[in-house]
């Protein structure tokens, strides 16, 4: 959950999400060491009075300033492109669940189950328990099995919406008459909270998504229950 004056991203609890946060450290302490590089060349240019007399040929400095580009963008490259593989794998998934985008709610389908769905709306103000937070909470969340590889198929009924939860570091478009897919996995049980990332209208600010991640035994126990009140 992000909180006031957070300057990194929020904790990770996926393993995808972990991998972002490693890439995200990797890639900005390479900007690091290049912006401290050229701010040297610049002070360095700034500060002397000396002129290199082979300034305008010199095939050394030509190789390196044409190598060490290439080498620092291989570098960021081959995780990145790692990382991508990763999120779009999708192996033998433990439960399947529908999103789809309304203006201006989310309702959600558990399609390995026959009748097990239900719509999530923004809890109003005057409705929130203490410690629920404002513009975030919903009457009914999403509730999966934690440790389990989840896969969420997303579309829209109307408008573009987006799918996101940072914690997780996911993030979809909802588009009306596609289906797209993401997948992931939860590493620890608790709420992780996220909004339509997508500006679909007067409303767009008023669609959150909550995720409850437990253990598979509550989880059986919550879908039983739900179905039973079906």
């Amino acid at each position: 959950m992000a909180h006031p004056s957070q300057l990194g991203l929020q904790d990770a609890a996926s393993p995808v999400m972990e991998e972002l946060l490693h890439f995200h450290d990797h890639a900005l302490m390479i900007v690091f060491l290049i912006s401290t590089l050229v701010f040297y060349i610049i002070l360095a240019m700034m500060t002397t009075k000396m002129t290199d007399k082979y300034i305008l040929d010199a095939q050394e400095i030509e190789i390196v300033w044409t190598l060490l580009p290439a080498i620092v963008l291989i570098l960021v490259a081959l995780p990145s492109l790692r990382i991508l593989y990763l999120i779009d794998e999708v192996e033998n998934p433990h439960l399947t669940i529908k999103a789809m985008g309304h203006q201006w709610y989310w309702s959600y389908e558990y399609t390995d189950y026959e009748e097990l769905s239900f719509d999530s709306y923004m809890t109003p103000l005057q409705d929130l328990n203490p410690g629920q937070f404002r513009l975030l909470e919903t009457d009914h969340r999403m509730v999966i099995p934690m440790e389990s590889l989840i896969r969420v198929l997303i579309s829209a009924e109307d408008v573009l919406h987006s799918w996101a939860v940072p914690a997780l570091g996911v993030k979809m478009d909802a588009v009306p008459g596609r289906l797209n897919q993401i997948t992931f996995m939860i590493s620890r049980p608790g709420l992780y909270y996220g909004q339509c990332s997508e500006i679909c209208g007067a409303n767009h600010s008023f669609m959150p998504i909550v995720l409850e991640a437990i253990p598979l035994d509550p989880f059986e126990d919550w879908s039983s229950s739900m179905l039973e009140e079906a």
